[in-house]
């Protein structure tokens, strides 16, 4: 059979009704419904069946992702030092300090039941405020960095 036939066949029967007595798929998928008036909903034993239950047996996984090793090799990459943090004037510090001191000491006070006094208040959010104003106004512009007039990159 052709099969432009085949499909035209399938097409002109897509809203055709299926014959009585004809069944969709086979008997044993066909499961009872249950009655209205039995509260179980499974009185006789019998009637409820449905097909036989059927059992998988399932094997563990002989190989999986973390059964993997790795293969040494002589020439494998070992990356460089990382280069030293830069170090920080005084002004860097006690900012930093308040940035992270001031809401610390406003926690310590709530953690510890004490009253908030107005002083603890102004140090804790003045000291975050004025530190982070202070780090944010010294950060580098990148201004005196060698910048190339094409703007591409350095090999």
């Amino acid at each position: 059979m052709d099969e432009d036939a085949a499909w035209a066949e399938l097409v002109a029967g897509f809203d055709d009704e299926p014959e009585p007595g004809t069944a969709s798929w086979p008997d044993a998928e066909n499961l009872s419904p249950a009655r209205p008036d039995d509260p179980a909903g499974d009185s006789d034993p019998d009637a409820g069946s449905g097909p036989p239950t059927r059992s998988i047996v399932v094997h563990p996984v002989i190989h999986g992702p973390r059964d993997y090793t790795a293969h040494e090799d002589e020439g494998h990459y070992v990356p460089p030092e990382p280069p030293p943090l830069p170090q920080a004037d005084v002004t860097t510090k006690f900012a930093w300090l308040a940035v992270l001191g001031g809401p610390l000491l406003l926690i310590v006070f709530i953690l510890l039941q004490q009253e908030i006094t107005w002083w603890v208040m102004t140090l804790g959010v003045g000291g975050f405020v004025g530190g982070f104003c202070t780090l944010v106004t010294r950060l580098r512009t990148g201004e005196d960095d060698d910048e190339l007039p094409g703007g591409g990159a350095v090999v």
